[in-house]
């Protein structure tokens, strides 16, 4: 009885430490992983996704499902639409955390979490990435100029109005330099496409 309740502490500090639990975080500390699913029973963990564990009771930021995503999916960046909404940029409040992963990484089966998974090249995968700690996880996000650039590059999926109104208020905010945009833009092979719309912010 001891052993257990020894071993429950373990795993609470854990959570406290490490903001998000999954099974290999306790496997790794020798402990059981069925203390993850007795906490979670008696509501001292809450499970936030399938396999991802947080303390009951804690502070929850707008960033906590950011922070689950990130437990959850260790290879995706945040992009396009909650990429905007982390940088305050624009009107956008998806409902889904819109993540990128490079082509050829297996999507990840997920039911719990709200998803919108995009496949980015490697090119444009390796670039633009800011790595942010929130709730205690780094969370990789597309920084604001790749992420405008994102979006005009997946304006059909996202919308021309959405990628103009980013742009106009990311210049306007002053959350990156045309000359960033720019940058990006050759990279993401919408040189042409931003051409006239970078052209009239500045």
């Amino acid at each position: 009885m001891q052993r257990n309740r020894n071993e429950a502490e373990k795993v609470l500090k854990l959570a406290k430490t490490l903001g998000f639990l999954r099974v290999k975080d306790v496997l790794s500390h020798g402990i059981h992983p069925e203390y993850l699913r007795r906490l979670s029973s008696t509501g001292q963990l809450l499970r936030t996704g399938r396999g991802v564990y947080r303390l009951a009771g804690g502070d929850i930021s707008e960033n906590v499902t950011l922070a689950a995503v990130a437990k959850r999916v260790p290879k995706g960046i945040v992009c396009l639409l909650s990429a905007l909404r982390f940088h305050n940029i624009g009107t956008q409040n998806p409902l889904e955390v819109w993540v990128a992963l490079e082509r050829g990484t297996a999507s990840p089966r997920e039911k719990e979490l709200p998803l919108r998974i995009m496949v980015f090249s490697k090119s444009s995968f390796s670039i633009g990435t800011e790595a942010h700690n929130l709730e205690g996880v780094t969370v990789r996000i597309t920084n604001p100029a790749k992420t405008i650039t994102d979006c005009f590059k997946y304006r059909n999926k996202i919308g021309l109005d959405v990628a103009l109104e980013a742009l106009k208020e990311c210049v306007r905010k002053r959350k990156c330099t045309p000359a960033d945009l720019w940058k990006y833009a050759k990279v993401c092979r919408v040189a042409n496409v931003m051409r006239p719309y970078l052209e009239a912010v500045q």
